[in-house]
């Protein structure tokens, strides 16, 4: 069987850019590579991206010169984790309080990681992961 490298790709279905945009690229600190009226890509780490699409606006099939990419969209608050070093947990406390984003839940996993969650603008569940959390990670 032909093996996989990675997730290329994350994808987010947000209500509004004006919202969504500036809490991933200010608070979060993401960079975009990429943005057009129903998408805004964001490099996570030089490791994957994160997709930001327009609820709703993905419906049909969209027609480019090398191919075409088949409809999808998503509703309903959904889940993301993001990797960090160990060593930045404290300071990724202190941003998100900096930026009135309030810390829903926090874990201490088996293996040693800790997890921090709370929400985006779009009532999405982000969570932020130190090693330790899966085998490997």
């Amino acid at each position: 069987m032909p093996s996989l490298h990675g997730v290329l790709e994350t994808v987010l279905y947000v209500d509004s850019f004006e919202r969504a945009c500036p809490f991933y690229e200010q608070v979060l600190g993401l960079n975009s590579v990429y943005r057009d009226p129903r998408l805004c890509a964001y490099d996570v780490g030089a490791r994957g991206l994160l997709l930001l699409f327009l609820r709703g606006h993905s419906l049909e099939t969209v027609h480019m010169p090398g191919g075409t990419i088949p409809p999808h969209d998503g509703s309903g608050p959904v889940h993301v984790a993001f990797s960090i070093a160990a060593a930045e947990l404290a300071a990724w406390e202190a941003q998100l309080a900096q930026a009135d984003v309030a810390i829903e839940g926090r874990t201490q996993w088996p293996r040693g990681g800790i997890s921090i969650y709370f929400r985006d603008p779009d009532n999405h569940l982000v969570e932020l992961a130190t090693p330790g959390l899966w085998p490997g990670y």
